[in-house]
């Protein structure tokens, strides 16, 4: 491209990544480009030509990728680009063929840069080279700040969540002796204005803390001795992470606990103390008064509105930029201590509470709340697991639990959390049973199962404990970890049923829409991820039920390069990423009150481009999960 027309620079410029990169090597970059002509119908690049030897960048027009992915019967193609998009990059980052054939869709005019040059840039731009090795990944990050811009108008400088706990610890911990007096302590926690105090060995290690709180509850009102030791009036017992650690896990252990402090260690030593405080007081999130509230709750009341303030928590979260793995594992943890809460109440009110039946039963999470994978929109999926106590039989116990399950459920449902349509709940006797009964209706499942019934049970796999006994449901798993991964023939058949739901790309549009012209991000998005993520966590004997723990801890033992996980992770979130905006949004606009269901459809042509794009980038990650699921069963 011998000259460079003001409009061609603004074209560039408009899309990722050009529009990252240093102008001078935008510059740099056009003016060895020269366009290229495809007719409709022609092929552009093909695995026949060998290594690739150009990197392409869709000027005007469209082009289809043409690929036997999964051996799918539909004729969509495999992926559709459009203006702004470029393409081989896989295959020129690795000097190899493409897997595909690239075919122009219609009249198509592409920007085209030799490979050595390619090359060149890549070593020459990092905001290029950033692109081009972690694509999907850095149009989650860019897509990430607009949404951030569009959800606040507060400070750029709040905490993030997503900080270690080494950038968050504001000074050194002021420490004591173990055998210091009370008095003694108290005179330094006012001379420094802290709020606690640590006593520590003489190799740093943390032995117990003291907090303004325990002065009055501990020392104050009962009038302790303030010439005993300190170490009689602390708290033993002692919650801590890594440096390395970040602030959300910090976060959560205050919020599960009722902490106000964490103890950063390392090496066993103590090397700082981040407070609530510390955490919060830029965001207002109080998260730990919203676990203190659920957990000291003592009517449905104030559980509906703890309900109302996780909402509002997440909500503030998200326009702090939280990212959607820990916005979900936020909102999946105060959603089980709210479901504690009303188990531990119901069980009182029915008279379970401290006999034979409540020492041996557990209440068990299954679907999103099994994976910590929660939104605002989820319905209930639950279940008991129990054991049999001498003398009784099953449906004698059943007999006994059934109603106090009716309670529960009805109770959750009055906090936000409605009924299962399908009536996969605890009280549904079919979903009340001993371990062996759950035993045998996970054999039958699988070495009998027709396709349809693998369909609907496939849920049950995603069961973990929530309240209760809990090792039962942990032997449960340990057990259908054994058995279903000598099941060739189940795994194959979940397989196939897996592969049913493809992503919704289309061949003359973007996507394949509904009849309402709308996506499902849920079934068509979020699916195809957690169907496959499940079918490799029992094939490689994983027993962790979140998604993406899943996949990350299988792909090892089923050989798939860390660098595609990390893909499919980054597709997977935006995809959620763009599901809880959009019900933040409808929530918004109904003024904080679900005045109407929340659902999980939008319309791709309300999406800014960059949003677009990165939506069809990650349907073309679903397909690359399922075309490892087609490979690995032979559909």
């Amino acid at each position: 491209m011998s000259a460079i027309h003001p409009s061609e620079l603004s074209f560039i410029t408009r899309h990722a990544p050009f529009d990252r990169m240093e102008l001078a090597h935008v510059m740099w970059m056009m003016e060895r480009m020269f366009l290229g002509y495809y007719a409709e119908g022609e092929v552009i690049v093909t695995p026949e030509q060998g290594p690739v030897d150009r990197f392409l960048v869709i000027k005007q027009g469209v082009v289809h990728g043409e690929q036997n992915v999964a051996k799918a019967s539909e004729a969509d193609t495999w992926l559709e680009l459009g203006e702004g998009e470029c393409f081989p990059l896989g295959a020129l980052l690795a000097n190899r063929r493409v897997a595909s054939v690239y075919r122009a869709g219609s009249d198509t005019f592409c920007y085209e840069l030799p490979a050595a040059e390619f090359r060149e840039l890549i070593g020459m731009s990092s905001a290029f080279r950033d692109f081009c090795t972690r694509r999907i990944a850095n149009l989650l990050e860019h897509s990430k700040q607009v949404i951030q811009a569009q959800f606040s108008h507060s400070s750029v400088e709040q905490q993030s969540l997503a900080s270690p706990l080494s950038a968050i610890i504001r000074r050194e911990p002021v420490t004591c002796a173990p055998e210091t007096s009370v008095r003694k302590v108290l005179g330094v926690m006012r001379e420094q204005r802290i709020g606690s105090m640590v006593a520590v060995d003489m190799n740093s290690r943390p032995l117990g803390i003291m907090t303004l709180h325990d002065v009055l509850d501990r020392i104050a009102i009962p009038q302790f001795d303030l010439e005993q030791p300190v170490i009689k009036v602390m708290s033993t017992q002692l919650s801590s992470l890594p440096p390395q650690a970040l602030a959300h896990e910090a976060a959560l252990t205050m919020a599960r606990h009722g902490f106000r402090h964490v103890l950063v260690v390392e090496n066993e030593r103590l090397v700082g103390l981040v407070s609530e405080k510390d955490l919060f007081a830029l965001q207002r999130v109080g998260l730990r008064q919203i676990g203190s509230t659920i957990r000291h709750a003592e009517t449905p009341e104030v559980l509906q509105q703890a309900a109302a303030d996780i909402r509002r928590m997440a909500h503030n979260m998200m326009a702090q930029g939280v990212a959607p793995e820990q916005l979900t594992q936020f909102i999946s943890t105060f959603n089980d201590l709210l479901t504690v809460r009303v188990v531990e109440l119901e069980l009182a009110a029915s008279g379970l509470l401290g006999t034979p039946l409540h020492d041996r039963l557990c209440w068990m999470a299954l679907g999103s709340e099994g994976r910590f994978e929660q939104t605002l929109n989820t319905d209930q999926d639950n279940a008991i697991i129990f054991e049999t106590p001498p003398g009784m039989t099953p449906d004698q116990v059943r007999e006994k639990l059934l109603p106090a399950a009716r309670r529960i459920n009805e109770t959750l449902a009055l906090c936000g959390f409605p009924l299962c349509k399908g009536e996969i709940m605890a009280c549904n006797p079919k979903w009340c049973l001993s371990l062996e009964e759950w035993k045998r209706a996970f054999s039958a499942w699988i070495d009998g199962g027709s396709p349809e019934s693998l369909l609907h049970a496939s849920i049950f796999f995603d069961f973990r404990a929530l309240y209760g006994t809990e090792h039962l449901a942990e032997e449960l798993r340990q057990w259908l970890s054994q058995y279903a991964r000598s099941n060739a023939r189940f795994l194959r058949q979940m397989a196939a049923n897996a592969l049913r739901n493809r992503p919704p790309l289309g061949l003359v549009r973007d996507f394949v829409l509904n009849d309402e012209n709308r996506l499902d991000l849920k079934l068509n998005g979020l699916a195809p991820f957690v169907d496959a993520a499940r079918i490799f966590s029992l094939a490689a004997g994983v027993p962790q039920t979140g998604t993406l723990q899943r996949l990350r801890l299988s792909a090892p033992a089923l050989h798939i390069p860390a660098a595609e996980v990390e893909a499919w992770i980054n597709a997977l979130l935006f995809i959620q990423l763009l599901r809880l905006r959009h019900h933040f949004e409808v929530s918004d606009r109904q003024g904080g009150e679900k005045a109407q269901p929340l659902d999980n459809l939008i319309d791709p042509g309300q999406l800014n481009e960059l949003d677009r794009r990165i939506l069809k980038e990650a349907f073309r990650q679903a397909r690359k999960a399922q075309a490892k699921l087609a490979l690995d069963y032979q559909l």
